[in-house]
C-alpha cells in the first residue's frame, strides 16, 4: 500500500502535514547528497487569487486540493552554518509557514555512551561519519506562524515513502530554529 494517491498528493488529513509529506516526496525525488533546501509556505487559495500568474506558473489552479503550497526559495548559502543562516530570515506576512529539508548523519541512542568527551563540534562530526552504527537521515520540518509544527524522516536505507516517519516533535532544535524566523 502507498501513501500517495493517483494525481501524487499525499495522504494526510492535517494540511501542514501534506506540506511536509510533499516537500519529503520532491526532496526524495531529487536524490540524496543534497544541499538543505529551505521553502515558504503560502495559503494556497490566497496565493491563487492575490498572485494568479505566481499560481499559474506553479501549476496551482482551482482543483489543487492543498491548502497550503510550498514554494523553495534561493538556495542557502553554502559553507553557512544551518543555525546563523535561519537567524537572518524575515519572512513577509503573506508567508504562513516555512519548511526546510535537510540531511544528517545520526546515531541511535545506544551510541551516546561511546561518545568521546571533550570533542569540539568538528571532532564529533568525524566520529559520527565513522561510526559503524550512523544512518543517513533527511528531515523535513515545518512551522507555522501559529506555532503548528510537523516533521518527516526518511532513511537513506529504507528509502520509501510508506517508510517515512511523521510526528509534530520528530526534530525539536530545527523546528524551533524555523519558529524563530517569524519572531519579531
Amino acid at each position: 500500500m502507498t501513501n500517495l494517491p493517483v494525481d501524487g498528493t499525499p495522504l494526510a488529513a492535517d494540511p501542514l502535514t501534506r506540506a511536509v509529506l510533499e516537500i519529503d516526496e520532491y526532496a526524495a525525488g531529487l536524490g540524496w547528497d543534497q544541499p538543505a533546501r529551505l521553502f515558504a509556505l503560502v495559503d494556497t487559495t490566497k496565493l491563487r487569487a492575490q498572485e494568479p500568474s505566481l499560481a499559474a506558473q506553479l501549476g496551482i489552479d482551482e482543483s489543487s486540493g492543498t491548502s497550503l503550497t510550498p514554494i523553495e526559495q534561493d538556495e542557502i548559502p553554502a559553507g553557512a552554518p544551518l543555525d546563523e543562516f535561519l537567524a537572518t530570515i524575515a519572512w513577509p506576512d503573506a508567508v504562513v509557514g516555512c519548511a526546510l529539508t535537510v540531511e544528517r548523519l545520526m546515531l541511535p541512542p545506544s551510541a551516546e555512551q561511546a561518545e568521546p568527551a571533550g570533542m569540539s563540534g568538528e571532532q564529533l562530526a568525524k566520529w559520527v561519519a565513522k561510526h559503524p552504527d550512523r544512518q543517513e537521515v533527511r528531515m523535513t520540518v515545518a512551522v507555522l506562524r501559529d506555532g503548528a509544527r510537523e516533521s518527516a524522516l526518511r532513511l537513506r536505507e529504507k528509502d520509501s515513502t510508506s517508510e517515512v516517519l511523521t510526528g509534530k516533535s520528530l526534530v525539536p532544535g530545527l523546528a524551533e530554529a524555523l519558529a524563530a524566523t517569524f519572531e519579531e
